[in-house]
């Protein structure tokens, strides 16, 4: 089964049958058709893609309803800690947070439903991440919370000093004065 489950309802791994020979690498990133047929039915609207620098943390961030995005995300190049928080009211999981490497080698995807904040550092000397959304960006709904929040206590895998910060990112709340609307 290409899905694996995590300890966390709702959120998924991915990995795709990869198919290799002399010539490299072939394989599905995504086919509507196996999501389906493992209860996964959405429609992606936008894709996204960064590139960044070793030591840079994007995120922790998220899209209020009724603009929530599920998120399906992967690595074209390099490797990135991926970051996602449980942030559904009611969740026996609300506050824990997930984290998985993600490379262009492992191919492995990382599926974030609606309900969770989102983040990723950089762990190589570069990394391109592209993810599909079912939801267009809407950014007077877009919202996030400090990275560093010490009730998280989220080990980036980046030493201080090595650390690039959005300003964006810096002024962010906290996690307990963080404003959402899921429930679970």
């Amino acid at each position: 089964m290409p899905f694996i489950k995590t300890e966390i309802e709702g959120l998924l791994v991915f990995e795709p049958d990869v198919f290799e020979d002399v010539r490299g690498y072939f394989f599905e990133s995504y086919n509507q058709k196996i999501f389906i047929r493992h209860g996964i039915e959405m429609n992606f609207v936008q894709d996204n893609q960064s590139s960044s620098l070793y030591g840079v943390i994007r995120g922790l961030h998220y899209q209020l309803n009724p603009y929530a995005q599920t998120k399906l995300i992967r690595v074209l190049a390099g490797n990135i800690l991926d970051v996602v928080v449980d942030i559904r009211k009611g969740s026996p999981t609300f506050g824990k947070h997930y984290s998985i490497e993600l490379s262009a080698a492992n191919k492995k995807q990382l599926l974030i439903p609606k309900g969770f904040a989102h983040g990723f550092s950089v762990l190589s000397k570069k990394a391109e991440v592209f993810y599909k959304c079912d939801e267009f960006y809407n950014k007077a709904n877009e919202a996030g919370f400090m990275y560093n929040d010490p009730d998280l206590n989220i080990d980036w895998q980046i030493p201080l000093g090595k650390q690039i910060i959005s300003e964006k990112d810096l002024v962010l709340s906290s996690f307990k004065d963080h404003t959402n609307n899921f429930l679970y």
